[in-house]
């Protein structure tokens, strides 16, 4: 049964690859580890690899999360970031260490977002502070989806980023400082639309100085 699973994950109809994962997860058998674990890190289907994900939180976290941890180094974005996503599910905390400064601020934006909510749900009580603080650097960072993803990991840690985010407020670059303030309403309203108080927070911080009509006598 391992080995048709085994060879059922490489083959080439995606729809083949997802039973697979499906089978080893509905039959968990720990000699399957590193053959879901490697297969995390190329797979190209977004549906496989969730429930590639999936088949590996039915295992033993004794078995997973050291496989797990050893993708944190890979040179494969795809490898860091998806064995990330992996451990976020199985919310095993002995994992917090492994989730270093080095992968908040990853040069790749999907291992660093997949990292933020990583930390989130792994962070120990009393490292609420230090994460936030950490997090808060890469406030500005990104196209709207990623500072979305970042404002929502600041959120989840509630009052522990007040003071993170009330340091970016008073930030020299104004796209800091706007997204600070549209995180910051965030967490006072969770169903406010992150798009739009961005938006309104970036035309507070940095408003437009209409030109100067040289035509006008001064």
């Amino acid at each position: 049964m391992t080995q048709t699973i085994t060879t059922a994950l490489h083959a080439p109809d995606p729809s083949t690859r997802l039973r697979a994962a499906m089978a080893a997860g509905t039959e968990p058998d720990p000699l399957l580890v590193d053959d879901l674990i490697a297969r995390c890190a190329v797979e190209p289907d977004f549906f496989v690899r969730d429930m590639l994900t999936w088949a590996l939180t039915r295992l033993p976290a004794q078995v997973t999360v050291p496989r797990l941890v050893d993708e944190l180094v890979s040179d494969a974005p795809q490898a860091r970031s998806q064995a990330l996503h992996t451990l976020s599910k199985v919310g095993d905390r002995s994992a917090w260490p492994a989730v270093t400064a080095d992968l908040l601020h990853d040069a790749d934006p999907e291992v660093a977002r997949t990292a933020w909510r990583a930390a989130v749900a792994l962070v120990p009580a009393g490292e609420e502070l230090a994460l936030a603080g950490e997090l808060a650097r890469e406030l500005g960072r990104g196209p709207i989806d990623v500072q979305r993803s970042l404002s929502r990991a600041l959120a989840a840690l509630g009052e522990a980023s007040l003071d993170a985010l009330a340091t970016a407020r008073r930030h020299r670059t104004p796209r800091v400082r706007a997204h600070a303030a549209a995180t910051t309403r965030i967490l006072d309203d969770p169903d406010s639309d992150f798009a739009y108080e961005l938006e309104r927070a970036a035309k507070l911080t940095n408003p437009v100085v209409p030109e100067h009509d040289s035509s006008t006598p001064c």
